[in-house]
């Protein structure tokens, strides 16, 4: 690897710019190239956040010589397209969440970038923060004995944008319910749940909201919600027989947790960002990279097809089928 890792970004949608914005607080780190299927889009962004070239396509950043690694920032529906493109193309890719439209074309994406030796990740940049990972730490010294339940929702409310198209893969679980999921995932130790149910308010082929518990071996529940036209608090709970994490709102870019027994606050801890909080992944991929890794020992992919599968069990009860799954 050079002494500056070279991105580039594919997408210029309000997410590709704040990794943009997230990449210049790492000095080693070089916005090098951005890909959009406008020529005019792609030169506005380059020019705003200093990029060297800009492509009116996706193939062309793909096969610039002198990129390391590329991050996916488009809708849903492009993520699997998109990450085997620079993967063919021999580039490190980190793909934006959810990883992709289901588990199939997650596998897809992992069995190519294993048989081609390319690193792969999936930016759920919530698991890279610092008062995540220090809540993670918390739950393996013990502090709250064993985790019993977990409870977290990811609401807002708004009527416009890709969360509202079927064809981009929209709805609530696709957009947001990924993090409460993801909290869980935590809260649990990376252990999968053994049962899997939840209910949907669908319209217009996508869910606007929905609530889903899971259950876990020996007893343990993960109570989750997550709607694109309801606003809901926005606090982490993670409760275990001796004590409870309160990872303060809003728990997927929390910068506070607090430890509760009885009631009372305990312990609390302050861990603030870096940045907007999008150089944590960022540093993570480059860090995978100088060392060798094909994938993350945080996420590893083995953990993304595995959440996409508990997607999938939510949706196949729901009966929510997207149009590029009907053939």
């Amino acid at each position: 690897m050079p002494d500056r890792i070279r991105w580039g970004i594919i997408g210029t949608g309000d997410i590709a710019k704040k990794f943009a914005r997230g990449l210049k607080e790492l000095p080693e780190a070089e916005l090098h190239a951005v890909g959009s299927r406008r020529r005019e889009s792609a030169d506005e962004f380059a020019k705003q956040f200093g990029a060297a070239r800009a492509y009116p396509s996706y193939q062309e950043l793909a096969h610039d010589p002198d990129l390391e690694v590329i991050y996916i920032a488009t809708p849903h529906q492009l993520h699997r397209e998109n990450s085997l493109i620079c993967l063919k193309a021999g580039k490190a890719v980190l793909c934006e969440k959810p990883f992709a439209v289901n588990a199939s074309e997650a596998q897809e994406m992992v069995h190519f970038a294993s048989r081609s030796r390319k690193f792969l990740m999936e930016a759920m940049w919530m698991r890279f923060l610092p008062a995540i990972r220090r809540a993670q730490e918390w739950i393996g010294e013990g502090k709250i004995g064993e985790t019993r339940l977990a409870q977290a929702s990811f609401g807002y409310r708004d009527s416009v944008g890709i969360a509202y198209d079927r064809e981009c893969a929209g709805g609530s679980l696709l957009d947001v319910g990924v993090y409460p999921i993801t909290l869980a995932d935590i809260a649990f130790g990376g252990e999968m749940p053994e049962r899997v149910t939840g209910f949907a308010h669908l319209s217009k082929g996508i869910d606007e909201q929905a609530a889903y518990v899971f259950g876990y071996r020996g007893g343990g529940l993960a109570v989750l919600s997550s709607a694109i036209k309801t606003r809901t608090p926005s606090d982490g709970w993670i409760m275990g027989t001796e004590a409870m994490i309160k990872i303060h709102a809003p728990f997927w870019k929390s910068q506070e947790l607090s430890l509760v027994k009885e009631n009372e606050v305990v312990l609390n801890e302050k861990h603030p960002m870096i940045g907007n909080g999008y150089n944590y992944e960022a540093a993570e991929v480059m860090r995978c990279l100088r060392e060798g890794r094909l994938e993350s020992p945080v996420i590893p992919l083995e953990k993304s097809v595995q959440i996409m599968q508990i997607l999938d069990e939510l949706r196949d009860q729901w009966g929510l089928v997207y149009p590029m799954e009907d053939s």
